[in-house]
Order: structure tokens, then sequence, then C-alpha cells
């Protein structure tokens, strides 16, 4: 399968793997890679790269939304394979080494396996390693500055807890975008809801964090909401933030 790369601003691409997106932002051939789908999704990634003009050299840093298998799949190859750093919140760098894990259990997805979507979505989580032990050896702090990083795209962490403890948004101020992760979405195959919402409740460590985080998200300005899973979404991102929680009620 390959993935779907979309321009959405200059330097900025959203890439969809199997139902989990991640984010290039390029600078020349150098390259900041945000999030980077599920294990199985490795040759998506490294094709997606090339897509672009870049390579697995070439990404000088992978930033990781927050660290469940959907997201942080091919993290510790490319920290392994090309010294590449791996950063996430100072609240998820346990979790990104698996001292704990915040992931939704099998007994869960059993349980709402009436829903719809829900049993061919975790049959192919399965196939492309959602249960996998999948651990980042040594994840690096991201700092709590609030300003831009030193790297291409100049992403700006932004915390927003709930999802899990460290979940972290990446605003990008000069390209008008906010890369949300799973703190906002646009889509899932186990939700029947299109446009902006949350994930089902299953998959949150705290669902009234997650929420409250939708507070940070409409603060910021940004035309462009590049998610985790669905496709991108065009508008004011504090609007897409409104209309999540008049879904989530």
């Amino acid at each position: 399968m390959r993935a779907g790369v979309r321009q959405v601003a200059d330097g900025t691409y959203l890439v969809h793997g199997s139902d989990t997106n991640w984010v290039i932002l390029t600078e020349g051939d150098a390259a900041t890679l945000i999030d980077t789908g599920y294990p199985g999704d490795r040759q998506q990634v490294v094709d997606s790269l090339a897509a672009v003009g870049s390579s697995p050299e070439a990404v000088a840093a992978v930033l990781i939304t927050h660290a469940h298998n959907d997201h942080l799949g091919s993290a510790q190859y490319l920290r392994e394979t090309y010294g590449t750093p791996v950063r996430v919140h100072e609240a998820e760098v346990a979790h990104a080494r698996r001292e704990f894990l915040h992931q939704v259990t099998i007994g869960q997805v059993l349980r709402n396996g009436w829903r719809p979507g829900v049993l061919p979505w975790a049959v192919h989580a399965l196939r492309v390693g959602g249960t996998a032990h999948n651990p980042v050896a040594e994840p690096e702090a991201l700092p709590a500055t609030g300003e831009p990083l030193d790297l291409p795209g100049r992403p700006v962490p932004v915390h927003t807890p709930g999802h899990t403890q460290g979940h972290t948004v990446f605003h990008l101020p000069r390209a008008g975008v906010v890369v949300s992760g799973d703190a906002l979405v646009s889509g899932h195959p186990t939700s029947r809801v299109r446009g902006p919402q949350l994930l089902p409740a299953m998959f949150h460590h705290e669902r009234a964090r997650t929420l409250a985080s939708l507070d940070i998200l409409e603060d910021l300005d940004a035309d462009v909401l590049a998610p985790g899973h669905g496709p991108v979404h065009n508008g004011p991102v504090r609007e897409a933030a409104r209309r999540a929680r008049e879904h989530a009620r």
C-alpha cells in the first residue's frame, strides 16, 4: 500500500498511512517528521519522505504527538538506523520508553465491538503492529518554552493533555497549520462523524482533559488542521475545536 502525500502549505505535507497520518516539514532536502504511523507503515514512511524530496538520512528530528503505537511506529527504527533524535513532551517520555502503556485495551475493543467499524479497525491494527511492544530507547523531552524549535518548519510544541498525559500538538505559525495528532481529528474508521471531532471515548486516557484541551486549540491562530486521523481540514482551527466540542456533548 502506498501512502497518500498531500501538500497542505508551503513545505508542509500531510501523509495518509494505514488509518493514521504523519506530517513532513521540509527545508530543502532537510525534514522534520511528526509521527511515524504504525510499525507496519515503515516503508510508507520512507517512500513519503522520498516523495517530498527528502530521505530518512535527512530527517533532523522525529517529533511524536503521543506514544501510541499508531504514531510511534518507526521512531525507534529511525533512531537506531540513522541516529535521528526522537522528541516527545516531558510527560510522554516514560510512555515512549514503555515504562507504562496508556492505550486502548483488547478488552475495551471487545466491549465496543458492536459499534460500526470497530472490529474491522481492530483486525487491521493487529496486522500492522498496533499491539507490538515498540519502545523508544532514549526519547528526548521537548522544551517547555513555547518557542519554535530550531528544526525545518519551525514547529511550536503545545501541550494538550488528555488523550495521553503528554499529548502535544505542533503549531506552525508561519504556515498557518496545526498538526493536531489525536487531540482533534477529522475522521476515524470507528466513527461515523465527518469533520472535526474527538476520537471515540475508549481511545482517551482522560476524556475530560481531552475536552479541556480543545480550549487550548481554540487559541491557536491557524486555518489548516493536519490531524492524526482523517483528511486535512481547511478553516479556522478555533472553529474546528468548537465543532468537536459540540459533537462530544
